[in-house]
């Protein structure tokens, strides 16, 4: 029996997955798996899908073989994929009596047939059609993290795709080989963040609990030569002895503890110590350190005054005009002809959450969108809570709120002082040009702030 129908192959292999591996398919491994069929290249496969060929190849490949090589039980590469799969599928027992007891979902990888997109919130999954690849910087993480004692800075305002980006960072790590450790300090309690040595038992702990090991914290904290040193200790003797791979620890949302300064500037220290030991000790050369940051909360620090500036600066920038057509059409949208995507960019300056939310709202068909638009800028618009955001922020620091105002109302770019260009820049409310003049980033934030700014003016002079 020859399995020329690929869908009916697909449903003995997602039978098979959920039996053996309890997970099934997901679409860009079904994309994958078309386009062998169809004799595609990875760069054909890639552009037909909207992803980049060095991820297909690198990331999506790899995995996928490893886990069909799994329970096939012979090595399957991209050359011998067809051959063996349908080998297999023709030697499974009754494979036609299997699929009639359990029924299963279309596996077609259309987006707009198959997937109904949820709204937009938060880090996006793995195997999500709605993440837009940076490439290059994605590449470039890559390659460093490979190295010895690597240390990436990973910055941008908020929902600009940080953590999504981590995300995948921490699965190539693991399709490496590499232990890791995903530490989100959102999940601190306060009471924690008020205490060096409780921070730092907070995580020695839960680096140990992610890396499935004894805790021993105990055994190497000695007060009397202090929390920092005590922590270095435990790394050092415990739990880099205990593997034999590269460590990648991400530490994400780190600036939930810029409010806590004492905490802070001890943790920075560490992280700088631990790098400069990288250089010095193949023992700590196994440790590979991602710190994940919004530049907003530079609004309360002090100018100039960064987490620290060691290892590779990664800032996540805005989508182009081409990955906005590339997501409007992820969402079932075709503006090949750019008008649409022109008018959405003018809006929003490629916001990737502001993007996405947008075309969640018009993928619903509840508005068109020049109505969205209209209302965008507005407190009833879609997007009244990032507005709002911003607006408390500017309130609390009233020159910021000024030159805000200042700006907005402008109609050319303006020259600011360097410490407020900085926090707005960080804001990610305006964008320099090349005479180190400052615009508002966005339409939305230009109508916007004027018309917040008008309306708290007049309420002032009443």
């Amino acid at each position: 029996m020859e399995f020329t129908n690929l869908d009916a192959l697909l449903k003995i292999l997602n039978h098979k997955l959920l039996e053996t591996q309890e997970r099934p398919l997901n679409y860009t491994e079904i994309l994958l798996l078309r386009g062998i069929w169809q004799c595609q290249t990875y760069n054909q496969i890639a552009q037909e899908g909207g992803y980049s060929a060095g991820y297909l190849t690198n990331v999506v490949a790899p995995e996928l073989c490893r886990r069909l090589s799994v329970f096939i039980g012979r090595r399957v590469t991209k050359k011998n994929c067809r051959a063996l799969l349908e080998s297999y599928a023709t030697n499974s027992l009754a494979p036609e009596k299997k699929l009639q007891k359990k029924s299963f979902p279309s596996l077609s990888p259309k987006i707009n047939e198959e997937i109904s997109p949820c709204f937009p919130s938060g880090s996006l999954p793995l195997d999500s059609p709605f993440y837009i690849e940076q490439s290059a910087i994605e590449a470039q993480v890559y390659k460093e993290i490979e190295q010895p004692g690597a240390l990436v800075r990973i910055k941008a305002p908020k929902e600009m795709g940080k953590t999504s980006l981590l995300r995948r960072i921490l699965n190539y790590a693991n399709y490496q080989g590499y232990c890791t450790v995903n530490l989100d300090l959102t999940q601190i309690d306060q009471i924690i963040l008020d205490n060096v040595n409780r921070f730092l038992r907070w995580l020695c702990a839960n680096v140990t609990r992610q890396l499935q090991l004894e805790p021993k914290l105990d055994e190497y904290w000695d007060e009397d030569i202090g929390s920092k040193v005590s922590c270095t200790h435990y790394f050092q003797n415990y739990l880099l002895e205990q593997i034999n791979s590269p460590l990648v620890i991400a530490f994400d949302e780190v600036d939930q503890i810029f409010d806590h300064p004492l905490v802070a500037k001890d943790f920075f220290l560490l992280l700088r110590l631990w790098y400069e030991e990288t250089k010095r000790s193949a023992l700590w050369q196994k440790l590979r350190l991602i710190v994940v940051y919004s530049t907003e909360s530079y609004a309360s620090l002090q100018f100039h005054q960064s987490p620290f500036n060691i290892g590779l600066p990664i800032q996540l920038n805005s989508f182009s005009l081409d990955q906005i057509k590339q997501l409007a059409q992820r969402y079932g949208f075709d503006w090949t002809d750019s008008e649409e995507a022109k008018l959405l960019m003018t809006m929003v300056g490629g916001h990737p959450a502001l993007v996405n939310i947008a075309l969640y709202h018009l993928s619903c068909g509840k508005m068109t969108l020049a109505q969205l638009l209209q209302t965008a800028p507005t407190a009833n618009g879609i997007y009244s809570h990032h507005l709002q955001r911003h607006w408390a922020t500017l309130q609390e620091q009233p020159e910021l709120a000024i030159a805000t105002q200042s700006m907005m109302n402008s109609q050319q770019p303006v020259l600011l002082e360097p410490e407020i260009a900085y926090k707005l820049n960080n804001m990610g409310l305006i964008k320099y040009l090349d005479s180190n003049q400052a615009i508002p980033s966005c339409e939305l934030y230009r109508l916007y702030f004027q018309s917040n700014c008008k309306d708290s003016g007049s309420k002032k002079r009443n």
